[in-house]
């Protein structure tokens, strides 16, 4: 017997993708002034500024790959990606946030030894930088704030990496001015690295969770199944799959067993009913796949199912 399909390509319903612009105006402030930060850091001596000028460096390419990937994935679907490139959105953030674990530990590597050989770098300059540096990536931090996409946020936490950095340099170089504590300049390195370190940990997981298809926090699947259970004219339902293509926008698949002698009329409404029971703003593509009752599924035959959908009984 023949299945019956039911897609959705309803209007996106998520907010206006500005990530592009966002992306490139982070660019071009971060690099230039990851080069003013360098010669600054030179100037100074100072180990934390030298640090975060590589750092700077490192997430001017990120940057640059963010910006490139979330172009790319505003293209629209063709033959080779048939949902579109949003996903590439989704591997910028995977990238940048690994760049992250790995630049924060670079870091900590140079820092640590730092922190029993310390140089005198220069207080007043320190100042000076911290300033600058704070009012530089506040302004990207802000143009970024108001992009929900995974990447934008991946993107966002490098600069409020860099914003509690130079909180932390104008402390010290306030410090540095009355006491000779020069070690607080690599262990100010290290505690910001181990910050980082573990929100880029939480970040990862996440990216890659969603990269593997897993289910988008804030998703309730089985209450998704337990409302289209409950829709009048279904017996049962299984293979309820949704994943993310970016971390904003998500796709969702289902089968609904319907009994054999349903007509059009009904399977129409039954559509109709599926519809409202998902309808979620995030998720921007459905398909519903109707199946009669003691048909054979082919998920079924190759255990395509989860646990719960071969315990699923009928809706009375």
């Amino acid at each position: 017997m023949a299945h019956h399909h039911s897609h959705g390509h309803g209007p996106n319903h998520g907010p206006r993708d500005d990530s592009t612009g966002n992306l490139k105006v982070a660019l071009f402030l971060n690099a230039g002034f990851a080069i003013f930060e360098l010669i600054g850091g030179l100037w100074t001596g100072s180990l934390a500024i030298l640090a975060d000028a590589l750092h700077d460096l490192g997430d001017s390419v990120s940057l640059g790959l963010a910006w490139y990937l979330q172009r790319l994935s505003g293209r629209s679907a063709d033959t080779r990606f048939s949902y579109g490139y949003r996903r590439f959105s989704l591997l910028g953030a995977l990238l940048n946030t690994a760049i992250l674990v790995g630049g924060s530990i670079i870091i900590m590597s140079e820092a640590i030894p730092r922190m029993f050989e310390p140089g005198t770098p220069m207080a007043e300059g320190m100042l000076i930088l911290a300033v600058v540096g704070i009012s530089v990536n506040a302004a990207a931090a802000l143009r970024l704030s108001r992009d929900n996409s995974l990447n934008a946020r991946a993107v966002t936490l490098h600069l409020m990496q860099d914003i509690l950095g130079w909180l932390g340099v104008f402390v010290v170089g306030i410090i540095l001015l009355f006491r000779d504590l020069p070690f607080l300049d690599p262990l100010l390195s290290v505690v910001i690295s181990l910050w980082v370190l573990y929100n880029a940990l939480r970040g990862l997981r996440q990216a890659a969770g969603l990269f593997l298809q897993a289910v988008p926090e804030g998703i309730d699947l089985e209450g998704i199944e337990s409302r289209l259970a409950r829709i009048e004219g279904v017996l049962s339902v299984h293979s309820t799959h949704i994943w993310s293509m970016d971390g904003v926008r998500h796709v969702l698949s289902t089968h609904l067993v319907v009994p054999e002698d349903a007509d059009t009329q009904d399977l129409f409404e039954i559509k109709c009913a599926a519809r409202e029971a998902i309808d979620d703003p995030a998720i921007e593509h459905t398909t519903v796949e109707i199946e009669f009752v003691g048909e054979v599924c082919g998920l079924r035959e190759t255990g395509g199912l989860r646990e719960t959908d071969s315990l699923r009984e009928p809706a009375e």
